[in-house]
């Protein structure tokens, strides 16, 4: 039997067993007595407002349906989206000046997974610290409204056309000039929500789309995160329909994977790289990236003469830091491509239109403007251990790193002039993760496996 985890990140767990339709009631129950009194957004009365949507997952609609129950007995008014992106919940949070909103996804876990992300009133998760509060607050009774004071469910089918609508409306992205290059773009979404978004946008965007694994039925095509290793079926596709390149996305649509015009995954690092590359040269300013991200936001920042900031891993740490510095784009490393002009969140979908702007601009191909870039190797590796040996283990490594820089923000951070090593606790698993980046693979590898052999010493 699985266990249910419920952290910061919000609460996840494979349906039917720690995860079923009482626990996600509970849960939305509890938020909505909860955001109504501590909202970055308070309600103008008393009945916040909750904006909720889903991917596809085949427990979906059930999660749906008990989180309704939930919120709307604790008086609130429900706007359902219906299977949409994350970054579309997320934005539309704002649109309707809600108090809060609920994404019920799992990400990129297996499809037996679902899970809740608890969104604030500015249209980004909640910070740390409130989910923290949130998560204590599940011990205080409810308080169940009355026959006169259940709150009520409304439906908003226009929301993915209401995102779509503001990344055309980027007044940096020449939207005609796209249009001119009539891009042929392959298209996987792995049967989740962005086979009902991603072709609409890259459509409206003048592309001749071919698309694979759109049907947004929740049977996942291959595993499900926008890894290299996952994405052989794109890979092929851009080959045999002689595309200008591919676009993956994860089961929610926050994480772009590309692959060149030859067939090859670039690496979901260079989603994020690439973005900054097009964005800076019009909006100037300080990058902001988490501390697994690549080397390759170094480069690009020398390259403008402006700096990288590194946050601790999760996009609310990096799109708060943005918002603080007023950063004109960044993100996380996974292709987790966060724009301002849209929201402080990552969004696959802007992501793509801006890929194609830099595409349309330089008159480029991609592996072209990817050669032009440095190349680094990250890898990646996880081993378990007891939740009580966690703390002692990363209390000990500092003294096995001492020819290190340390960081200390997120876990440890042992950093080189020419590669790094990142040593944290999963906040989703009960694991500890290990990401290395230098300028090989193999020596990439190696430094993870060092690391984890020192661990498991």
């Amino acid at each position: 039997m699985s266990k249910l985890i419920a952290s910061v990140s919000g609460v996840r767990g494979i349906f039917g067993e720690t995860l079923n339709p009482i626990v996600a009631s509970q849960y939305a129950s509890h938020f909505g007595q909860f955001i109504a009194q501590e909202s970055v957004n308070p309600p103008s009365n008393h009945r916040p407002r909750i904006v909720v949507g889903r991917d596809s997952r085949t427990t979906g609609k059930a999660m749906l349906y008990a989180i309704i129950s939930g919120l709307i007995s604790t008086g609130c008014e429900v706007i359902d989206l219906g299977i949409v992106p994350t970054p579309t919940v997320l934005l539309n949070v704002k649109k309707h000046s809600a108090q809060g909103g609920i994404s019920i996804t799992a990400s990129h876990n297996p499809p037996q997974w679902n899970a809740m992300k608890f969104i604030d009133g500015d249209g980004m998760f909640l910070h740390p610290d409130k989910a923290f509060n949130f998560l204590n607050s599940l011990e205080e009774e409810i308080k169940w409204k009355d026959w006169q004071n259940i709150g009520s469910v409304a439906e908003d089918t226009d929301a993915i056309n209401y995102h779509i609508e503001r990344i055309l409306a980027i007044p940096w992205l020449n939207v005609e000039q796209i249009r001119s290059r009539k891009f042929k773009v392959v298209l996987d979404s792995v049967n989740g929500a962005g086979g009902l978004a991603s072709p609409l946008l890259l459509k409206a965007l003048g592309c001749e789309v071919i698309e694979i694994n759109s049907e947004p039925t929740g049977f996942f095509a291959h595993s499900p995160e926008p890894l290299n290793e996952n994405l052989h079926q794109l890979e092929e596709a851009v080959k045999i329909h002689n595309a200008d390149l591919g676009f993956a996305t994860d089961p929610d649509v926050d994480r772009l994977a590309i692959v060149d015009e030859k067939g090859q995954c670039i690496g979901e690092e260079y989603s994020v790289a690439l973005a900054e590359l097009f964005v800076l040269p019009k909006k100037l300013g300080d990058i902001v990236v988490n501390l697994s991200s690549s080397m390759l936001s170094d480069y690009i920042a020398r390259k403008f003469g402006v700096e990288v900031h590194r946050t601790k891993v999760g996009e609310i740490y990096v799109g708060k830091l943005m918002r603080e510095l007023n950063s004109p784009i960044g993100g996380e490393g996974n292709g987790g491509i966060i724009c301002p002009d849209i929201n402080y969140t990552r969004d696959a979908l802007t992501g793509m239109a801006i890929i194609l702007g830099l595409l349309a601009e330089t008159n480029q191909k991609l592996s072209d403007i990817v050669n032009s870039l440095p190349r680094y190797y990250i890898a990646k590796a996880k081993v378990e251990l007891p939740k009580e040996m966690m703390s002692q283990v990363l209390e000990m490594l500092p003294s096995l790193l001492s020819d290190y820089e340390l960081d200390f923000q997120d876990g440890i951070k042992a950093i080189a002039p020419d590669h790094w090593i990142h040593i944290r606790k999963s906040g989703t698993e009960p694991v500890i993760r290990v990401y290395a980046e230098s300028d090989s693979l193999q020596r990439s590898e190696l430094l993870c496996k060092d690391i984890i052999a020192k661990i498991s010493s």
